[in-house]
């Protein structure tokens, strides 16, 4: 029998927020028929007006606050809660720290692998202006090139200046670059017609060296009045160290082409992560929260207990970060990742860094994994930061073959994680000490993690 929807879209409702949901919505329950109401928080009593129904859930938008939650904080610029650039930032953040240690908690109980404890999240000093990287897209409004962020969930742009969460250098330059562009009458790429030039600004800025790169990504080969853009970039961005068109002139929405073209200065720039200086490309996948990932980081290697005697493994090596940095305190480091010009800035990462007992490889983990243990390769750790879509089972299963002592588990993702935790343990794996979470994206719901898989000795 079908199942009688008790919500109808425009009317509205008195409701109290039950919980907070993994996207940080909050959850109404009307007659047991969950609704998801952004910026609403946990305890709050409100009038809910339906935006949109479907067969299992509905969406809902705050029309009054009867009550208001203690955690809440009132956000000035409600761009970053359209935006989803913070979509948690109308929450406190001590309550933020609680909110993705309860995520794990949550997901562990559901799998009933409550015994396993998780540590309260590591949280940043100043949770803002941490990215290091920002890719904004560029659209003509109202007859203006504008640059800005995305409203949550559609194509509209959100003209933005500043953004809160990004390094306030960066935001800068952003706004040099975009005021060059409306100079000079450079066109917005239109995703309708697929014509116009410029698609997207790239920036990056080494946290520790300062150094900038912006790219500007294009739909043609040609940029026209690119020397005044690039004479414009230099006057106007005093750190900038490299100046890259990269070429994207597929119809996708992939934001990067595969062809860069270096306008000026050099093709890479250098920041450091532990200790160990990286150069980092337009492609290069580097952590955008260099702060938080040294945290990340060296909880993982504290946790592996490396003496310099042991063989690690990395899988999802990128351009080496965990790797090299594994390196000073191992034997032999071996590195995979599917992308090869990560594997080659790897290379040269070890080559600029004189570490010599690192090796990359490129491959899909799982394969690589399955090779390295038919050569009859003994790692005493496997260390592995997976996408969000976590690890395959052939690597868990290759993994169990080959027989480290323990897995170091970097997380992206606690729904995969609690998943790959149970398929370890059918390879006799299992989890030794508490889950430790680090906040590598303060304002939003992401969560990161490291976990410590032990072998039982059958």
């Amino acid at each position: 029998m079908k199942r009688q929807i008790p919500v109808h879209k425009n009317e509205e409702y008195s409701a109290t927020i039950t919980d907070l949901t993994y996207e940080g919505n909050g959850l109404v329950k009307i007659d047991d028929f969950p609704v998801f109401v952004p910026n609403a928080l946990p305890g709050e009593q409100i009038t809910v007006r339906i935006t949109k129904v479907a067969s299992h859930f509905a969406w809902g938008r705050v029309m009054d606050w009867q009550t208001k939650s203690a955690d809440r904080v009132d956000v000035q610029n409600k761009k970053y809660i359209q935006t989803g650039i913070a979509p948690l930032g109308h929450l406190k953040y001590e309550a933020q720290l609680k909110f993705k240690q309860h995520q794990i908690q949550e997901l562990l109980a559901k799998a009933h692998l409550d015994n396993i404890e998780v540590l309260p999240t590591l949280g940043m000093e100043k949770p803002y202006h941490y990215r290091n990287k920002a890719q904004v897209p560029v659209k003509m409004i109202s007859g203006q090139l504008e640059t800005g962020f995305y409203k949550r969930g559609s194509h509209t742009l959100v003209p933005i200046e500043d953004f809160y969460i990004q390094d306030p250098a960066i935001d800068q330059a952003i706004v040099v670059v975009r005021d060059l562009l409306r100079k000079y009458h450079v066109t917005p790429y239109n995703e309708q017609t697929g014509k116009g030039i410029i698609r997207t600004v790239m920036v990056r800025r080494g946290y520790y060296s300062h150094e900038v790169m912006v790219v500007l990504v294009t739909n043609t080969k040609h940029l026209p009045m690119k020397q005044q853009i690039v004479d414009g970039i230099v006057a106007g961005v005093p750190e900038v160290k490299s100046i890259v068109q990269n070429i994207n002139d597929r119809r996708t929405n992939r934001l990067l082409g595969d062809q860069d073209v270096t306008l000026w200065g050099a093709d890479e720039i250098h920041d450091q992560l532990l200790g160990i200086d990286f150069a980092i490309s337009p492609l290069s996948f580097y952590q955008v929260n260099p702060q938080q990932t040294e945290r990340l980081y060296q909880a993982a290697i504290d946790n592996a207990e490396l003496d310099g005697s042991q063989t690690v493994i990395d899988a999802y090596c990128g351009i080496g970060t965990i790797s090299l940095a594994v390196a000073k305190h191992a034997k032999q480091v071996y590195g995979v990742e599917i992308v090869p010009a990560a594997i080659a800035d790897a290379k040269k990462n070890a080559q600029n860094n004189e570490i010599t007992n690192a090796e990359f490889v490129v491959g899909k983990a799982e394969e690589q994994f399955a090779k390295w243990q038919a050569e009859g390769l003994k790692p005493d750790v496997v260390i592995v930061d997976p996408p969000r879509k976590g690890l395959a089972e052939s690597l868990i299963e290759a993994t169990g073959k080959m027989a480290p002592k323990k897995v170091i588990y970097v997380s992206c993702n606690p729904a995969t994680l609690v998943r790959d935790i149970q398929r370890f343990a059918e390879q006799g794996y299992h989890v030794t000490k508490p889950i430790q979470p680090v906040d590598q994206f303060p304002q939003t719901t992401h969560v990161e993690s490291v976990t410590v898989l032990e072998r039982t000795e059958k």
